[in-house]
């Protein structure tokens, strides 16, 4: 009886070490700090857990009176992706911005930057790099957070950013294994299917992750995809050829392996995430990150049970469940050990997010042309934004320029606006209208063509992927929708 009692702990304990979930509120709840206490090793945020950094600072602090060593994770990509400056908008412009600039020390130090901001907050893992190569110009939910279309460009960017991050004592997870630019369908809606050969997957896909684990990234995030060519039945998170063969044996990593959230329908709607954590940790995953919906300790019960009655059923071996566990630990006692050793605090160059952004900045026409803009009126045209982005941040120049241009005013519209609406609302005022990824958005083309035949001298300010053809006496393309973005195109507009 004893010798069981034990093995249950043990089995409880590291079932509850692989899960990585989210919780309510700025505080840490009484039900998770008991779960810390129980074995839970790490813990996700995500933007409703903070209000500020001296709030956060607080939070994590909490959080290590019940364990020093927790892993806090974070999807802090910066750019589009923010969670540390929410309801604000980011100092720092995303991936596509870095990579349109393609200098892999800005990347280095933007990156070590943003890593030092966390750590100081007390946060150890961040959920980024993001290293999908956007192949496709169509793809919904990866877009500006890559670095671009090019594999190498990528690839040295995603080992940059690595490098950087860890520098400053976060670990890096570089995301989406094996590769999510390929895809027109967002995996938190349904499971996207990527139809391509091995060597072109070998070609396109694998090389920034490769340069990821040769720069010693901490961690790696699988994907909710379904790539037929490495696996014709089963998505990679929960592949073991994919996660187990190809990952560990054919590319060699030997570091920590996360899933991307598991309440995310590609995985909760066919395979639900009690199930489908097992599947993941059974495939070769060792951290189920779940929580960006599902934030209660129900849920942690419910996945920890799930995990223990599948090692006493012979559903998932313990020897694979302990591996998983240990790993997750192993991780934790290297963040705890760079805090110990008195890591130097990143570059401190407060300043370089708006520097990046300033030279990704891209503009088509001469400035002279919408000169001088007195007054403008700021038109955004807003798509549904994307679940990874969500809707808490804002986006645009309206703000920024009405800092710079005194009278500057300002609208917005959803899809089914028409340019008469926009021109009824401008009168006389030179247009800026403000857009993101409009060549995905037929509607957004039609306004914009129609504003630019109506008024030639119409300002177009692209915050999404610039594939649509420039229009406007003045087209500025920022390579993201970051607050620095925003204030780096509205610098330009009022001639500063």
């Amino acid at each position: 009886m004893t010798v069981l009692a034990h093995r249950t702990d043990t089995l409880t304990r590291d079932a509850l070490a692989v899960l990585q979930p989210g919780f309510e509120g700025t505080t840490a709840p009484a039900w998770l700090l008991r779960q810390v206490a129980e074995g839970l090793t790490s813990v996700g945020l995500f933007g409703r857990n903070i209000t500020s950094p001296e709030q956060l600072a607080a939070l994590t602090a909490q959080l290590r009176t019940e364990r020093d060593d927790i892993l806090v994770a974070i999807d802090e990509e910066g750019g589009d992706v923010t969670r540390l400056e929410v309801r604000g908008g980011s100092s720092f412009p995303g991936n596509l911005a870095l990579g349109a600039v393609d200098d892999v020390d800005l990347t280095r130090d933007v990156a070590r930057e943003l890593g030092r901001r966390l750590a100081v907050c007390g946060v150890n893992l961040n959920w980024a790099p993001s290293a999908d190569v956007n192949s496709n110009p169509d793809n919904p939910v990866i877009g500006v957070r890559s670095f671009g279309a090019d594999t190498h460009l990528a690839a040295r960017h995603t080992a940059a950013y690595v490098e950087g991050l860890q520098a400053a004592g976060v670990a890096a997870c570089t995301k989406h294994f094996p590769g999510h630019g390929d895809t027109n369908v967002d995996s938190h809606h349904a499971l996207p299917r990527i139809d391509v050969d091995l060597d072109t997957l070998a070609a396109r896909e694998l090389v920034p992750f490769r340069a990821a684990i040769e720069a010693g990234t901490k961690a790696v995030m699988s994907a909710h995809i379904l790539v037929p060519a490495l696996d014709p039945t089963r998505p990679a998170t929960l592949s073991p050829r994919i996660l187990t063969g190809l990952l560990r044996k054919e590319l060699g990593y030997e570091g920590l392996i996360v899933t991307d959230g598991m309440e995310m329908n590609a995985i909760a709607a066919t395979y639900g995430i009690e199930h489908g954590s097992v599947l993941a940790i059974a495939a070769g995953a060792d951290a189920i990150c779940v929580g960006g919906g599902l934030a209660d300790e129900g849920t942690v019960l419910r996945l920890r049970d799930a995990l223990v009655a599948a090692v006493r059923e012979g559903a998932l071996p313990e020897e694979r469940l302990a591996e998983a566990a240990a790993r997750v630990r192993s991780l934790a006692e290297w963040t705890l050990q760079v805090r110990r050793s008195a890591l130097p605090e990143g570059s401190s160059a407060p300043g370089i997010g708006l520097a990046a952004a300033r030279r990704a900045v891209v503009v088509t026409g001469s400035p002279a042309a919408a000169a001088p803009v007195n007054a403008p009126y700021i038109a955004t045209l807003t798509p549904v934004a994307n679940i990874a982005v969500g809707d808490e941040t804002p986006w645009g120049v309206a703000g920024e320029v009405s800092a710079l241009v005194p009278g500057t005013e300002s609208g917005v519209y959803p899809q089914g606006s028409a340019a008469a609406d926009i021109l009824a609302a401008a009168g006389n005022r030179t247009v800026v209208a403000v857009v993101r990824d409009a060549h995905r958005h037929p509607w957004m083309t039609e306004a914009l063509d129609a504003l630019v035949a109506a008024r030639p001298g119409t300002i177009v300010v692209e915050m999404g992927l610039p594939r649509a053809e420039p229009r406007g006496a003045l087209h500025i393309a920022t390579h993201g929708a970051a607050r620095v973005c925003g204030r780096a195109a509205a610098e330009i507009i009022a001639g500063v």
